[in-house]
C-alpha cells in the first residue's frame, strides 16, 4: 500500500488551517492601525500639543498595568530619535523600539508595575510654523508610595504634520540644575 505524503496542496483540513494563518499574518499590521486608532482620539492628533499630551497620557500608568506601547509607537514617525539625560554627564541616544525597551527595563528592575508610574506635564510652551512644531515641555516624574519627591525634566519635541496629522520627529531631554535651570519659557 503506497501512501501519499501530506502537503498543503493535497489535504484540504492543512490547506483550510493554511489559509486562516495567512489572513490572521496579513490582517495583522491592520488590526495594529485600528487598535491606534481605538486608542487615541483623531482630534488628540489634530496639534502638535495634543500629540505631546497624548504621549505623557500613555506613558503614565497606575499600579497592576503598563503602557500600551502600540499606542506610544503610533506617536511618532518611524525614523524618530530619542536623546535622554542618562547620567550627569552623560545622554543616550534610541530609536522609539530601544527606548520602549528602557522604558520596559526600568518598569522591571524597579517594579513599578506594583506601584504605577506618573509623568505629568506642568508647563508646555509650543511653537509652531506650517507643518513643524517645537514644544517645550516641563514635566514631573513619579512613582507612587516610593517617598520620593517627583523628579522634575525638560523635554523638547520636534514635531511634523503628514497625512493630516502630527507626528513626534525626535525628543531631547535635560534635567534641570543650578548650573542649567528650567528655560525661561517654561518658568513661573
Amino acid at each position: 500500500m503506497r501512501t501519499k505524503p501530506l502537503t498543503l496542496l493535497t489535504e484540504p483540513r492543512l490547506r483550510r488551517v493554511a489559509i486562516r494563518l495567512l489572513v490572521l499574518v496579513l490582517a495583522a499590521p491592520v488590526a495594529g492601525a485600528g487598535a491606534l486608532a481605538q486608542a487615541v482620539a483623531p482630534e488628540k492628533l489634530q496639534t502638535a500639543e495634543g500629540v505631546v499630551t497624548e504621549l505623557y497620557d500613555v506613558v503614565t500608568f497606575e499600579a497592576g498595568q503598563t503602557p500600551d506601547w502600540d499606542a506610544v509607537r503610533g506617536l511618532f514617525i518611524d525614523e524618530a530619535v530619542i536623546v535622554l539625560r542618562t547620567g550627569r554627564d552623560e545622554t543616550t541616544v534610541f530609536s522609539v523600539e530601544t527606548w520602549i525597551q528602557d522604558f520596559v527595563t526600568f518598569i522591571e528592575r524597579a517594579e513599578v508595575e506594583e506601584t504605577g508610574f506618573t509623568e505629568a506635564i506642568t508647563r508646555m510652551s509650543p511653537t509652531v510654523f506650517g507643518d513643524v512644531a517645537n514644544v517645550w515641555v516641563l514635566y514631573e516624574a513619579s512613582v507612587p508610595g516610593s517617598g520620593r519627591p517627583p523628579q522634575q525634566g525638560v523635554d523638547n519635541f520636534s514635531l511634523v504634520r503628514r497625512d493630516g496629522r502630527w507626528w513626534v520627529a525626535a525628543i531631547t531631554n535635560e534635567i534641570p540644575a543650578v548650573a542649567g535651570p528650567v528655560p525661561e519659557a517654561l518658568r513661573d
